[in-house]
């Protein structure tokens, strides 16, 4: 028998048999791993098993490779912290949805895993999590293999005027190194290198970008399977909140 405890973010979950349920859970030291909860849609279990939260696990397989099974120790819960903010609620399923659909199943993101857990965290606790929202985009598209680089001009070499990113190389361009490419470029907002406002529009014009990389590097290596759609409606609650 396998056995090995960690702690994790929830990730979701999905009706197993009569009273089983899947979890996955994003932890510390096993990634994205999956289990067995017996008895999960009790009503002791159900409030336990909100995606979000932030759980203790204990998993056991017979086998490395088999599905094996959870026990589920309570935290703390997030359902409150997003229950009756529209805007906080798309953002934590879409960063759920996200770390779902682009990790590998079974291998530690350690720093990553951190950065989810404070960002989560924020979600619950101010206002002003967006911002650190889109940074853990371009952090997750960096644990993944696709990190962009927003600090120097990939024609010039500089380090000032940076205004757009080509959405060929993920690359920073200085506004007036980008011509009559302009049009074609993505947008680089100030908020993205931890610079100048960031009001919702610049976050969502970073988010754009990202969204551009997820959508064309990551997404294939997924089999081309689409980007979650809470990202989107995400996007588009961030777009109408002022």
């Amino acid at each position: 028998m396998i056995e090995w405890r960690d702690e994790g973010v929830l990730l979701s979950v999905r009706k197993h048999g009569e009273t089983a349920v899947i979890a996955e859970v994003f932890t510390e030291a096993h990634g994205r791993h999956a289990g067995v909860v017996r008895g999960g849609t009790s009503r002791k279990m159900a409030p336990v098993l909100q995606p979000g939260g932030q759980v203790q696990v204990v998993w056991k397989a017979r086998l490395e490779d088999h599905l094996g099974s959870y026990t589920v120790e309570p935290v703390r819960s997030r359902a409150a912290g997003v229950m009756n903010d529209p805007l906080a609620m798309a953002g934590m399923n879409a960063a759920l949805g996200l770390l779902k659909f682009a990790l590998p199943e079974r291998a530690a993101h350690g720093a990553l895993y951190e950065t989810s857990v404070m960002l989560c965290d924020l979600i619950c606790a101010t206002e002003a999590w967006p911002l650190a929202y889109l940074r853990w985009e371009i952090q997750l598209l960096e644990e993944l293999g696709f990190g962009l680089d927003l600090y120097r001009c990939a024609l010039t070499g500089e380090t000032q005027g940076l205004q757009f990113v080509s959405p060929k190389t993920g690359r920073a361009v200085a506004n007036h190194a980008a011509g009559e490419w302009k049009n074609r470029l993505l947008p680089l907002p100030a908020c993205m290198v931890g610079d100048g406002p960031s009001a919702n529009g610049d976050i969502a014009e970073g988010l754009r970008t990202t969204g551009h990389f997820l959508e064309k590097w990551v997404a294939p290596a997924m089999g081309d399977t689409p980007l979650p759609d809470a990202r989107r409606r995400f996007v588009e609650r961030l777009l109408r909140t002022p």
